[in-house]
């Protein structure tokens, strides 16, 4: 058999840094898209909430038609970087686009805007992440390289996603105020900026990545029908188990992220909300990077990635309690707040890092027990399932917004009525810890793949190529 050889440094910094800016695009529009049309365009939250839903309908579609043009892609670059290439130009043009919508358009016009804009970011970002993604068991060996890989990938994809939950709020706030022309909403122009930047650099890093890595995988992906695929999935039941617990986790958490902001707008600090919101996504966006970076490394010295998995979910739950209490004391010191953003945050940092490397091994298991590697197939379902959380979350926020009444004041920065308080924070808590306990659940009922049964299997595999 073809002995690979060792990633290089420039190798792996050139994968994580094209995750560094992968990332950093999908939280600008996971976590601030429903804000933007919401309460800076004013586009109703019922109408928001189906758009982001809809298009994760959508996506179910789509998402798996490019797993499979993927895996028939045969080029002399590769099979996976000319899509990595293409989608993350045009997604990035996307990106820009959907955070400049036109001022002169209201209602119906600013409606299907939003729609045609957020589907079509929808689309560019699956044909980039997809690729990016299924890169990993295509150019790593099995095992604690892959593991290293997969954990140094979702450390920088945290990187890139704390990076604009820590500047977001501050950066359109100061764009605004440069850029913006007198009679013109600083906000709004604010974002347009942001989301140009943000773009730019997408382009840049993903370029990085695609010049420096090459695919050294011997293995060849089968092309398979769209019927064989779902058919491959239905059969490998470790992957499918992933795809469920990645859903709800990811659920509970964009949950709290679309509604965080509106509590620090409307509820904890309304004169002060900008600085206050920007303290704690500092805290909980350094706390995530750190454990992925360190607390991950250091936990797997010790236990192993099954343990660190539950021991990343009793930290969240944990976390949304001390938040709850928190908030319902009546406290108004965000120093409190930085003690649920450690064990969020922190909880988040570690599970992107094991979901990946649980996703991954699902594509060794799917191989052992159906004989064939399904990277793209597995790796598309990764992608639709996350952006399936975020629809998840927009639209249980749109809902908890409509219920609760919570809008844009267009006069002072007001504190909202306390029965809408109190129900933003039964939200923004109790809905995110019965998701987690759901997803706590499957896993716990159905993973299977521990490090021996999967050294059992790499062995197998290898006896099998041999």
């Amino acid at each position: 058999m073809e002995q690979k050889n060792k990633l290089t440094g420039m190798e792996k910094f050139a994968y994580g840094i094209g995750a560094v800016g992968k990332d950093m695009v999908y939280m600008l529009s996971a976590g601030y898209i429903l804000y933007y049309y919401q309460d800076v365009c004013g586009v109703s939250a019922w109408a928001m909430g189906i758009i982001l839903f809809a298009a994760r309908i959508f996506d179910a579609f789509n998402d798996p038609i490019m797993g499979v043009l993927v895996a028939k892609t045969k080029t002399k670059w590769g099979k996976f970087r000319p899509w990595l290439m293409i989608g993350t130009i045009l997604n990035a043009i996307v990106l820009y686009l959907m955070f400049s919508a036109p001022p002169a358009l209201d209602g119906g016009g600013l409606v299907a805007y939003a729609a045609v804009t957020y589907i079509l970011w929808g689309v560019t970002y699956t044909m980039m992440d997809i690729p990016y993604w299924s890169m990993v068991p295509a150019f790593t060996e099995g095992g604690k390289e892959r593991e290293g890989l997969s954990a140094l990938a979702r450390s920088c994809a945290g990187v890139g996603s704390a990076i604009i939950t820590i500047i977001t709020v501050k950066s359109v706030s100061s764009l605004g105020r440069a850029f913006a022309s007198a009679g013109t909403d600083s906000e709004r122009v604010g974002y347009q900026c942001f989301a140009l930047l943000i773009a730019i650099l997408f382009v840049v890093f993903t370029t990085i990545t695609c010049t420096v890595i090459k695919e050294k995988s011997s293995v060849d992906m089968e092309t398979v029908s769209i019927k064989d695929m779902f058919k491959a999935l239905v059969q490998n039941d470790q992957a499918m188990t992933m795809v469920i617990a990645i859903v709800l986790i990811n659920s509970a958490l964009y949950t709290t992220s679309n509604l965080v902001i509106y509590f620090f707008k409307y509820d904890f600090s309304p004169a002060a909300w900008e600085n206050n919101y920007t303290i704690f996504n500092t805290f909980g966006g350094a706390f995530q990077i750190l454990a992925m970076m360190l607390l991950f490394p250091l936990f797997r010295r010790f236990i192993n990635t099954i343990r660190i998995f539950y021991v990343s979910f009793f930290m969240a739950l944990g976390g949304y309690l001390v938040f709850l209490l928190i908030a319902f004391v009546g406290n108004d010191q965000i120093a409190l707040l930085l003690i649920p953003a450690f064990l969020i945050m922190s909880a988040l940092g570690l599970l992107n890092v094991i979901t990946t490397i649980f996703l991954a091994n699902s594509v060794d298991y799917g191989e052992w027990k159906n004989g064939r590697r399904d990277e793209s197939v597995i790796f598309s379902m990764q992608t639709f399932v996350v952006k399936l959380a975020s629809g998840v979350a927009a639209l249980l926020a749109t809902i908890v917004l409509t219920i609760f009444h919570i809008s844009k004041d267009e006069t002072v920065n007001a504190m909202i009525g306390e029965s809408s308080r109190m129900g933003l924070r039964l939200s923004m808590t109790i809905i995110p810890i019965v998701v987690l306990l759901l997803g706590l659940i499957v896993f716990k009922k159905h993973y299977t793949l521990t490090d021996e049964k999967l050294a059992s299997i790499n062995r197998e595999i290898q006896e099998r190529r041999g």
